[in-house]
């Protein structure tokens, strides 16, 4: 893979950061959770964090979370499945998601 297509790809791998009680307190202690696009690698995580936040990620965890059944009001759906990344800065390092 040449660098013009890691650019290219850095912007579409991070759909957006997830906003919940765990997040904010994980926020905290220097852990973020982001929403990624399922082809998503932690090196890509790694390299689009860098890239948009101007901060290096010690560690990336990922976490796929299955499709799952519901059933609400009467009716049968179904909640999408996602992908998401814990990303660990180092002590001191911050992500500004405001």
């Amino acid at each position: 893979m040449t660098n013009l297509s890691i650019k290219k790809h850095t912007s579409e791998v991070i759909k957006k950061n997830r906003v919940s009680e765990k997040a904010v307190l994980g926020a905290e202690k220097g852990i973020y959770i982001f929403e990624v696009q399922k082809s998503a690698n932690k090196s890509s995580i790694k390299a689009a964090i860098k890239e948009m936040y101007k901060v290096t990620p010690i560690a990336v965890n990922i976490v796929n979370r299955p499709q799952k059944k519901t059933f609400i009001r009467g009716r049968a759906g179904l909640k999408a499945s996602i992908k998401k990344a814990y990303v660990y800065l180092k002590k001191g390092d911050k992500i500004d998601l405001a």
